[in-house]
């Protein structure tokens, strides 16, 4: 079932959001939840999370330092920032630090949020075919330059 739905990790120190989150979205999606970035790196460690969504305001960290600290570790998923507070110096933050596709505020709308989460799925599917296609250009030109250096060689 893992490989067939998108895997979604959702971080916010709110029960209550998780368990709505939870409710309204694990039909279309598999779910994951956590209630703090340290609850989160576990899950991250032994599921492929194609996409992670994060609150902003959290005790120990917040969502962008949570983002910013599993860059190099999970370059790959997909960033969603949701938060209750207009605060843009956190949504600039997002953006630079946290590589953050989205910005969206709470309370969200389920229909919505669910095609931020399908697009946001999409991105991540040409990101992935864009690596893929990448290595094997890059594959193919190396066989080229070697075939090239054996014919002027002899």
């Amino acid at each position: 079932m893992e490989d067939q739905l998108v895997n979604i990790l959702y971080v916010d120190d709110e029960v209550h959001n998780l368990n709505a989150f939870k409710a309204s979205f694990r039909r279309s999606f598999n779910v994951f939840t956590a209630e703090s970035a340290k609850e989160a790196m576990p899950i991250l460690a032994e599921h492929s999370i194609q996409i992670i969504i994060t609150d902003q305001r959290m005790p120990q960290m917040s969502g962008v330092e949570f983002l910013e600290s599993i860059l190099e570790a999970y370059p790959d998923p997909i960033r969603i920032l949701l938060t209750g507070y207009a605060d843009i110096a956190a949504v600039i933050d997002a953006i630079n630090k946290g590589q953050v596709y989205l910005y969206i505020t709470k309370p969200w709308q389920e229909t919505e949020l669910k095609l931020y989460i399908e697009k946001a799925f999409e991105v991540f599917q040409l990101r992935k075919e864009n690596k893929e296609l990448t290595k094997k250009l890059l594959i193919v030109n190396e066989q080229l330059e070697f075939m090239l250096r054996q014919k002027l060689i002899s």
